[in-house]
């Protein structure tokens, strides 16, 4: 690394312009507020094109590149909200560093020209490991989250104005000159708020009461929030928003999640979401009066370490963003979006200018103008029909292909149809390199790898024992994701269970994720649950020997609730019943009240070199094994990622940082939506649920969400 004194001249220079340019634009402050119609900057109604990057879901090293790719495609704002469990990880004690520096994350956005929502929540949701809630917070006594409780409130408000402070130092919000035009408390409470019953209204009304007092001097936001106390703005998460309508005549239509795809589960189908779909619900939401939305992803990125919740998210969250995981550029999606965007925006005078006035010139079409006193004049033509239209509108003819928009800034000619792309696609692939240890190979990255086997059962010192199964989370406040449960018993000759001919199972129950069970240190089976289903109940044949028999059922989690009412009381873990079942003479022993012996995970990264070993043979399909091995990376500055195929579930480091968890085994069913039967499903969009649900019995794709809109997780 260079020292300062051996920077070049030149670059020098551009060190103290730059400084010079910053303090230019940060030394005043600009007026945000907002009226029916949209946000006002500075007095003036503003058109806002608005994109989700999460700052822990990428590298401090890409973040200037994510946001001027976003720039690029025509976005004004970027979005991220506050991760409280990152920041927090032990009460009082906080991390803003490497990718959890927000600080910096919102000046590279300010830097880059660009506007920033931050939604501290401080509930998340994201798919994130305990929804954002950091887990020291569920040992308060007395705590219930997200509801008018006083150990809960006390947190909330600790926390968010620690958040509101730091960013007020730093002097980022627009009313002090920086980029931060708004921001949002709670986070889609409205969806789960009966469940609280009448704690909830008065719960709300505190979060929006507390907000306004911190003194931002922009905006609050409360998305899905549809009682959202005045001045506090309501505002649409989902699919699609434009019959979405703000709960006072006095506040503007805003959408804070346009979800460009869906998240990835393991073992579940890969995401898709056309680009002509997403047009589609863009243009139509300003078509309809919206004037700000955000793509909920805009680039989805990596969840590294154990931050995916869900459970069973996948380390992925590349949510087909226009973005992609790596930071790459989706195309057409990418580009697509961007023509969408120039065209909103020659409209963008006239939108904000007056309210619009829409007619049907034939079924299924809508036409909306927006025509000033002075002579503007800017015009949508919307067939959300299946079939082609022509449609007569100011004079002139315009065919509309089927679900499609057609933007006249003009009222005249066409910039853009949201069906009819221009851009290229681009299918980026991955070339192979081998780690397999073939030093001849020319295509091999490593020569050596070395493994360690972790002892099946007991074999800390720490381990305790307790009667009874207990749950997993308050044992081992989710410090990793595996708990051991051991225990010996003993079976006498003539137990029954062992009378000839007969046959033990053991059967376990479990609140979740994924357990394995070892008798006499051997593996007898597995089970696991899934995304719709995170309990796991197994029946798993054995053999039992006259005496002493052990027996260690290892619990795994892959992560953590994230959503729902009351997401935080779950629990995980081997809570049972655990039995013996004679099959033969039905005999049946409960062992789950008895003396159990519990372990957490017994190696890690810093175990010394000493315990590795090294020899020709790997070890393959063998549980509990730590493998490792160094590689030179390959040239140039292209993203890299490790195929884990084969491989069972666990968890990767790379120089120390945890990359995420793996689970390739559990993988996707073969029963997803093929392309063509996603067309189809486009086609159906508007039909009544009960004709959805008939079309949805035809084909392996659920309606998501109760609604009669396409399915978007569907293999392609």
């Amino acid at each position: 690394m260079r020292g300062r004194d051996q920077i070049p001249q030149p670059q020098l220079l551009v060190v103290f312009l730059s400084v010079l340019l910053t303090l230019a634009t940060t030394s005043y402050g600009v007026n945000v507020t907002y009226d029916n119609r949209a946000l006002l900057i500075d007095g003036k109604r503003r058109v806002l094109v608005s994109g989700s990057i999460h700052y822990p879901r990428s590298t401090p090293e890409m973040w200037a590149d994510l946001i001027q790719k976003s720039k690029d495609g025509g976005l004004d704002v970027i979005e991220t909200y506050v991760f409280w469990n990152a920041h927090e990880p032990v009460q009082n004690q906080y991390d803003f560093e490497g990718r959890y520096d927000l600080v910096k994350f919102i000046k590279l956005v300010g830097e880059a020209g660009l506007y920033a929502h931050l939604r501290i929540g401080p509930y998340v949701c994201a798919e994130w490991n305990y929804g954002g809630f950091p887990l020291w917070l569920h040992s308060i006594p007395g705590i219930k989250f997200r509801t008018d409780n006083e150990p809960f409130k006390a947190e909330m408000q600790r926390f968010t104005a620690k958040i509101v402070d730091m960013m007020k130092q730093e002097k980022l919000y627009a009313s002090q000159g920086g980029p931060i035009i708004l921001s949002q408390i709670e986070n889609e409470y409205g969806n789960i708020d009966s469940s609280y019953g009448p704690a909830a209204k008065s719960y709300i009304k505190w979060a929006a009461s507390m907000a306004v007092s911190l003194d931002t001097g922009v905006p609050w936001v409360m998305c899905q929030q549809a009682d959202a106390p005045d001045p506090i703005i309501n505002t649409c998460n989902g699919f699609y928003c434009d019959q979405f309508t703000p709960n006072s005549k006095t506040k503007p239509k805003m959408w804070t999640e346009n979800w460009s795809g869906w998240f990835l589960s393991f073992g579940g189908a890969v995401p898709y979401r056309p680009v002509e779909d997403l047009a589609f619900a863009v243009a139509r939401f300003y078509q309809l009066g919206g004037t700000f939305q955000n793509y909920y992803m805009y680039h989805g990125g990596t969840n590294f370490g154990r931050s995916t919740g869900g459970p069973f998210i996948s380390t992925s969250y590349d949510y087909d963003a226009p973005l992609d995981e790596y930071g790459l550029i989706r195309q057409p999606k990418w580009g697509h979006l961007k023509d969408l965007h120039k065209s909103i925006k020659l409209c963008e005078e006239a939108l904000v200018a007056t309210d619009p006035v829409t007619s049907s010139p034939g079924q299924n079409l809508e036409a909306t103008v927006y025509k000033t006193g002075t002579g503007l004049c800017s015009a949508f033509l919307a067939n959300f029909g299946t079939s082609d239209k022509a449609v007569n509108f100011n004079g002139n003819s315009y065919n509309l292909p089927g679900w499609s928009v057609s933007i006249l800034p003009d009222c005249k000619n066409v910039a853009l149809n949201t069906a009819k792309i221009n851009s290229m696609t681009v299918i980026p692939s991955f070339v192979h390199q081998s780690l397999k240890g073939d030093a001849d190979s020319a295509d091999s990255l490593s020569s050596s790898w070395s493994w360690i086997f972790e002892p099946v059962g007991i074999s800390k010192n720490d381990a305790f024992m307790k009667p009874g199964l207990l749950e997993q989370i308050n044992t081992t406040a989710d410090k990793s994701d595996y708990l051991w449960y051991s225990l010996s018993t003993v079976i006498k000759d003539n137990e029954p269970l062992l009378e000839d001919g007969s046959q033990t199972v053991l059967h376990v129950e479990s609140l979740g994720h994924a357990l394995h069970a070892f008798v006499n240190g051997k593996l007898a089976g597995s089970g696991t649950g899934n995304a719709g289903n995170a309990k796991v109940a197994v029946e798993i044949p054995i053999t039992l020997l006259p005496g002493k028999n052990t027996i260690d059922l290892l619990s795994l989690t892959a992560g953590l609730p994230n959503y729902g009412a009351f997401f935080d009381l779950k629990g995980a873990g081997i809570t049972g019943p655990v039995k013996l079942k004679g099959l033969e003479n039905g005999t049946t022993v409960d062992l789950s009240a008895l003396q159990w012996t519990y372990q957490g995970e017994e190696l890690g990264l810093s175990s010394g070199n000493s315990q590795w070993v090294t020899l020709p043979a790997l070890p393959t399909k063998q549980p509990l094994i730590w493998y490792k091995t160094s590689f030179n990376a390959p040239a140039g500055d292209d993203p890299i990622a490790i195929d884990f195929t084969g491989m069972g579930k666990g968890e990767a480091w790379v120089n120390g940082q945890s990359i995420g968890r793996y689970w390739p085994t559990n993988v996707s069913p073969t029963s997803g939506c093929s392309k063509l039967q996603l067309q189809r499903i486009l086609q159906f969009k508007q039909m009544s649920q009960e004709l959805w649900k008939a079309f949805s019995d035809i084909i392996p794709c659920a309606p998501l969400m109760g609604g009669i809109k396409w399915q978007h997780s569907c293999i392609v």
